[in-house]
């Protein structure tokens, strides 16, 4: 092992990114998240508190969250402001892959915010507790994995990076001395804890001791209480978003991280007796019925088709095979959420969608912005990119001749460099 104990702390020789694998392994653990967010982010210059801003059209915390929740977490308790439960509920559309959260709120300091969230989770109490800034959203798995592995045989385990810069501190103005930046290290989020120490560590601290001593860390509070320290490697790319220069960068990695893939997806239901049609969860009054298996919902199959063709999956009929009585009748909203589903758990998301009905009737336009609105309850998007349109053959072919309904979708998609 790269390291050696001395008295409560762990210390590191050599380099850390030579640490641990980081490859995120089975593991028997019960894993929860105190995702932190309640401060005003004032250094970020102007515009909402930073953990709630947009990068590449995902907010910060929800991309903090999803990496906790991609890393293992089945529990998130978000640490906020009291007066942010609105800017909250708006950031966390669109993560279709996200537990139910109640978002509990912060304290005057760090420590009593992390302690706020550390109590909520004592009813359903998890094995594992990782601590994580909302302003860090691009914690790699790799980072949660190395953190997680650690904790095996750990009680704290801090992610950290060295210091690479020459450090000089100012000692009168115009002076400065040189610092020996020899075993500095710069410390990371999340922080990985065992729950029963880390609890035991706080309320044994005391809120007043906190506020009065200034801890800038959780793993802090732990070595206040006597819990040894132990280090794993950090990543560069887990920076911290404090300045306006910082959300420029962030941007940059958010571009260089993930890639763009398109989908597209065909789908034909015949004619048959009935009085309505499902198109895209709607039920729109007519002389027929549309056959199939499922609701025969023309506009969710292509659709899914479309977000399984983008990830390289295959197409529906591999995922919920047509015979398969488990699926006579059923809502075709639970297949376009199934791939969803797979996309959010690839850490991708859908960045627009695009479906086109092929009929001569019925009429679609009157319940176009129904569709839409089912749409973006089902994909978690917002309605602007939702696109839902209609087209006649001119009466050629089957649906000139009145004898079905065809869709045809596309769908883009972002994903992650890593998912193959």
């Amino acid at each position: 092992m790269p390291f050696c104990k001395t008295g409560r702390h762990a210390t590191i020789n050599g380099n850390p990114g030579r640490l641990l694998s980081g490859a995120m392994t089975k593991h028997p653990f019960k894993i929860a998240a105190v995702v932190v967010a309640g401060g005003r982010g004032r250094r970020a210059g102007d515009g909402l508190p930073k953990q709630y801003r947009a990068i590449a059209g995902i907010s910060v915390i929800r991309r903090a969250i999803e990496a906790m929740v991609q890393g293992g977490a089945s529990t998130i308790v978000p640490v906020i402001h009291p007066q942010d439960r609105d800017l909250f509920n708006a950031a966390m559309k669109g993560g279709s892959n996200l537990p139910a959260m109640v978002p509990v709120d912060g304290g005057d300091e760090r420590q009593d915010s992390s302690l706020n969230g550390l109590r909520a989770l004592r009813n359903d109490a998890p094995d594992l507790v990782l601590i994580h800034d909302a302003a860090r959203p691009f914690c790699p798995l790799h980072l949660v994995g190395r953190i997680v592995e650690a904790l095996a045989a750990h009680d704290t385990v801090v992610p950290v990076l060295p210091v690479v810069d020459t450090l000089r501190r100012q000692t009168v103005p115009g002076e400065t001395d040189l610092v020996e930046r020899t075993g500095l290290w710069r410390t990371q989020t999340p922080q990985g804890f065992r729950f029963p120490a880390i609890v035991k560590a706080y309320e044994s601290l005391g809120n007043l001791e906190s506020r009065a001593t200034g801890f800038t860390d959780d793993a802090a509070v732990a070595e206040r209480a006597g819990l040894a320290v132990h280090f794993v490697a950090g990543d560069e790319d887990n920076i911290k978003l404090t300045t306006p220069a910082d959300f420029v960068r962030a941007e940059q990695i958010a571009t260089r991280r993930h890639e763009t893939r398109i989908g597209t997806g065909f789908d034909v239901h015949r004619f048959e007796s009935g009085a309505f049609v499902t198109l895209c969860g709607v039920q729109i009054p007519f002389t027929a019925g549309l056959a199939g298996h499922s609701d025969a919902d023309v506009g969710w199959h292509a659709l899914t088709d479309a977000i399984l063709g983008a990830m390289g999956l295959g197409d529906i009929g591999l995922h919920f095979p047509p015979g398969d009585p488990a699926y006579k009748s059923s809502p075709s909203d639970m297949f376009l959420r199934h791939a969803t589903d797979l996309l959010a758990k690839r850490g991708g998301t859908l960045t627009n969608a695009d479906i086109t009905f092929i009929c001569e009737a019925p009429k679609l336009g009157p319940h176009r912005h129904r569709m839409i609105a089912q749409a973006t309850a089902v994909l978690g998007v917002d309605p602007g990119r939702i696109s839902i349109k209609a087209t006649t053959t001119e009466r050629l072919g089957f649906a000139g001749r009145g004898e079905g309904i065809a869709a045809q979708a596309c769908a883009m998609v972002s994903l992650p460099l890593s998912s193959g």
